[in-house]
């Protein structure tokens, strides 16, 4: 008995010293997922775990957080033997904001853990079986439903206990491990059954004999056979049958088998549901836009994990998770007689992305990574505030209107960031409140201007007259083509109106953006409006300094570098910048310093770098007092830049144009465009 004729027993002893696995595709699955890095995050003022295998790779998933921990909790579920195993997974939620990308990047990642050589899964093939004699020239025959050949072992006798024992004192397995093996015990499909039945008649029962007509090979994994992770996308009414899904009689096998009783001349690689029944996973694109009589069909595969045609049964190992969008799955639900297949689904509402600085990677993706060119082939350069520009409009669509919140206020709050005196713990009330609601639409981000409704903004403003000519992207052209999008594709008179209120307020945002390019500009450095903010924070905290002299010198140590720096605490320019964000009285300042001094205290510890720049309205106070002291008002500024006529105000001119150029990463156009915008008043908050 050598190991090239017993490969059925060399596999059992592989499975027994570890070298190869025998588990369940949520074993696989939750194993893949838990055995990387985990890390614990705040989203919306609730701690949650980010899973760091969503966020390898070039193009990975962004956000999607509670998403993620539901699909993780589900599998894990499933893996320890819950209620989950019997259920499909259904991610539901608008068109465009990731359900699909999110399944088929889960897929990818399997497929890749399935290459390395401990995880791979393997099948069995009968082979020599015209010598059994009614089976005409088919000579090899692989288990359809790709079993793992611990399936086979388990069912080598008629009685399963005999299999128990044969392979503790035979094949040396510990209890253990034979438990749990049994765990995940099934019996053969039909098909395999009855071969290793005629086998057995032909050997009289001799198992060194039955043993040499098995061959053990390792499943397929190229993705575009199907097998492992395969996809089922909704057909419509007339092409779609069960046989997609479960397969049919095949008449090429009619042919060679006389045996009318012998479930092989069923083809079940046919249907995509055999190809991943190995340990695989099956993806239902927009599951509730079959018809009927399919989804009556999902209903027996997800609760029973079996497939049946006419009394026959193949026991498949699947995780099945599905898509659909809102309006589908609502449709489905108002008619009351499919409430069982619903029943049978674990339901996972989908919301846009709210974070507006993640959204600048999923901006990214929409922009697309290789460099763009005009219709004459020549480089399109992207004005560096696009991304922002578009990022922060999208994001505003998405965040429900509030009386506890303004806009702009949840908008930061939902980013991580400091929104004055609102704190995080007023956004956690204001999304409870509105995920009690419903109506799923009204829940918080589950409505917007999604993912694809930004690639088309995209389009437009590549293929727009202005773009090709200025060979720019230029950030307020972004929200033209935004207004024209929302005109176009948004059927909903309400939605309209909200979103085109939403791009006013991202318009005023990118106008304070551009005060603070401005004036980067002027100062000729790229961080100068940042340096005055944390001059201004390092002041309020150094002004009640016991160390601090006449000379208003203080000494600090720097938390970024370590260094001891002297800064000259200056109150006028302290007062100049508290005048500007409205405090009059004693009290509101110092109110206001204890909160700044606050947040120092906080953020520092955790992060050194940070800069106070996401606090917009000091930031907007700090570049107004600076302006306005520099160059005797941002009015002057403007002045000089609009009215060039005279020599100073166009070396000026000159001199920010090639700052932008040089250190702000502007072309030529964005920087000429954004000065312009600069001198009108539009968009002013």
């Amino acid at each position: 008995m050598t190991q090239q004729l017993q490969p059925l027993l060399h596999h059992l002893q592989e499975v027994k010293t570890g070298q190869r696995r025998y588990e369940n595709v949520f074993q696989s699955v939750s194993r893949m997922i838990l055995e990387t890095k985990i890390e614990k995050v705040v989203v919306n003022g609730k701690t949650t775990y980010d899973f760091r295998i969503f966020r390898s790779g070039k193009k990975h998933v962004i956000g999607m957080y509670d998403e993620i921990n539901s699909f993780v909790s589900y599998v894990k579920d499933a893996a320890e033997g819950g209620s989950s195993k019997e259920m499909a997974y259904v991610l539901v939620g608008e068109p465009g904001n990731g359900k699909t990308f999110f399944v088929e990047y889960v897929c990818t990642l399997y497929r890749e853990f399935l290459f390395k050589p401990k995880n791979r899964k393997y099948t069995f093939r009968f082979k020599n079986i015209d010598k059994i004699g009614h089976y005409g020239k088919i000579a090899t025959i692989e288990s359809q439903t790709y079993e793992d050949p611990m399936i086979l072992a388990m069912n080598l006798f008629e009685d399963p206990n005999e299999a128990r024992e044969w392979l503790q004192k035979d094949q040396g397995f510990t209890k253990k491990l034979v438990e749990s093996c049994y765990d995940n015990y099934r019996p053969l499909g039909a098909c395999s059954g009855y071969i290793w039945n005629d086998i057995r008649t032909l050997c009289n029962g001799d198992l060194n004999a039955m043993l040499d007509f098995v061959e053990i090979v390792p499943v397929p994994l190229t993705e575009s056979l199907g097998t492992v992770t395969g996809k089922y996308p909704a057909k419509d009414k007339i092409t779609s049958s069960a046989v997609d899904l479960l397969g049919e009689e095949s008449i090429q096998r009619l042919l060679h088998i006389t045996d009318t009783n012998n479930p092989y001349r069923f083809d079940l690689r046919r249907g995509a549901l055999a190809r991943v029944a190995g340990g695989g996973i099956h993806f239902s694109d927009e599951i509730y836009k079959n018809k009927k009589d399919l989804v009556q069909v999902y209903l027996g595969v997800i609760q029973n994990r079996t497939i049946e045609i006419d009394g026959y049964k193949w026991p498949i190992d699947t995780l099945i998770i599905a898509t659909s969008n809102n309006s589908e799955f609502n449709r489905f639900l108002a008619e009351k007689e499919e409430a069982p297949i619903v029943d049978r689904c674990r339901i996972c509402y989908v919301s846009h992305n709210t974070n507006y600085k993640l959204q600048s990677g999923l901006t990214a993706y929409a922009i697309g990574s290789e460099t763009k060119t005009t219709l004459n082939r020549k480089t399109l350069h992207q004005d560096p505030n696009l991304n922002y520009a578009t990022s922060v409009a999208v994001v505003l669509s998405r965040l429900p209107r509030s009386e506890k919140l303004t806009p702009i206020e949840t908008m930061k709050l939902a980013a991580g960031e400091v929104a004055g005196e609102k704190s995080i713990k007023t956004l956690a009330e204001v999304i409870d409140t509105l995920n009690q609601d419903a109506d799923i639409t009204k829940r918080f981000g589950q409505k917007g201007l999604g993912q694809r409704n930004l690639g088309r903004t995209i389009q437009l403003l590549v293929e727009s007259s202005e773009t090709n000519e200025g060979q720019c992207m230029f950030a307020y052209d972004a929200f033209r083509a935004l207004e024209r999008i929302i005109l176009d594709y948004v059927t909903d008179s309400n939605d309209r109106t909200k979103y085109i209120e939403d791009i006013k307020i991202a318009k005023g945002l990118y106008r304070e953006r551009i005060m603070t390019e401005m004036f980067n500009a002027y100062m000729d450095e790229p961080l100068a409006i940042k340096k005055d903010v944390m001059n201004y924070v390092n002041m309020i905290i150094g002004i009640d300094a016991e160390n601090l002299g006449p000379d208003k010198m203080w000494k600090y140590k720097d938390p970024q570098s370590g260094e001891l720096r002297a800064l000259k605490i200056d109150e006028r320019y302290i007062n100049s910048v508290e005048e500007r964000l409205g405090l009059k009285t004693e009290e509101q300042r110092e109110t206001f310093r204890t909160s700044i001094r606050k947040i120092y205290g906080q953020k520092i510890s955790v992060d050194p770098n940070y800069d106070f720049m996401d606090n917009l309205e000091l930031v907007k106070a700090v570049t107004d007092v600076r302006l306005k002291s520099d160059i005797a008002g941002a009015g002057s500024l403007i002045g000089a830049l609009a009215n060039r006529t005279n020599d100073e105000n166009q070396k000026l001119y000159d001199r920010m144009i090639t700052t932008m150029l040089n250190k702000l990463n502007y072309c030529k156009t964005c920087a000429q465009k954004t000065i312009e915008y600069f001198c009108t008043q539009e968009d002013e908050n």
